[in-house]
């Protein structure tokens, strides 16, 4: 509401010009000018009062009524207090938008540094993965080649295994050659198997069965071994880099 003074002005301007006043509010953009200037009559929370004579003269003789406007300024500090007021307002809902903005960025930088971070670990898991599959291929790529030469070596092993021991004389010297060149044969194709990380599998009777390197083919009565240690072995396996190439097969004992 207009301030009592400003009323009073207006009322005493009124008097003496003899005219009628009217107060009105001001449009925004003209209250914004009011308050740069401090050149206002009165003041309502978001509209400045501005005070308007008409006066009832008649100025023609036509019978026109002649109006007189009048602005008359206040010098008063309410103005002033609710321009700062309004400021304030604007820079209070200013930082409060800042402050939602910065929390939104902040969470987003979060969200992709954590994306980063866990990407990161997903392509380094992968180069890790792909490294063991490299250095498994190359270790491991002769794991074919060696499963053929095995029935190779069985074949030596039974071969030198069938040869009479009582046959092998000065008076036999053919097949005493024959057994020592086997023999040689089969030494040397060791030899080659452990220089390439091929090593054999030769579980002891009594023994107990390992499902990792043994394989069991069927089952014997026996007093004098455990039940479900191994009774017999029927052909020996054979490891590539620890890991079984061939398990050993062998006859497992059971109670008789």
């Amino acid at each position: 509401m207009a301030s009592l003074q400003t009323i009073r002005m207006c009322v005493a301007l009124a008097l003496k010009t003899n005219s009628s006043i009217r107060f009105t509010r001001l449009p925004l953009h003209a209250y914004k000018h009011h308050c740069a200037n401090r050149s206002r009559i009165g003041i309502t929370p978001y509209r400045c009062i501005q005070a308007t004579s008409y006066s009832t003269t008649q100025h023609d003789e036509k019978g026109s009524e002649g109006t007189q406007t009048s602005n008359i300024p206040e010098t008063g500090g309410e103005g002033a207090a609710t321009c700062h007021g309004e400021k304030a307002v604007l820079v209070e809902e200013l930082e409060k938008s800042f402050q939602v903005e910065k929390e939104k960025l902040v969470a987003e930088v979060k969200d992709i540094d954590d994306k980063y971070k866990r990407t990161l670990a997903e392509v380094q898991n992968v180069r890790q993965r792909m490294q063991r599959q490299i250095d498994d291929s190359k270790v491991f790529s002769i794991q074919g080649f060696c499963k053929d030469l095995l029935e190779v070596a069985d074949i030596l092993g039974k071969a030198t295994e069938s040869v009479p021991q009582e046959e092998l004389t000065d008076n036999n010297p053919h097949l005493k050659n024959l057994y020592d060149g086997l023999l040689m044969t089969d030494g040397q194709l060791h030899k080659v198997f452990s220089k390439n990380g091929l090593a054999r599998i030769t579980p002891d009777v009594g023994e107990k069965f390992d499902p990792n390197i043994h394989e069991a083919m069927f089952q014997i009565p026996s007093e004098n071994i455990a039940v479900g240690n191994i009774a017999v072995v029927v052909k020996v396996g054979y490891s590539l880099h620890s890991r079984t190439l061939r398990a050993a097969v062998v006859g497992v004992a059971k109670a008789p």
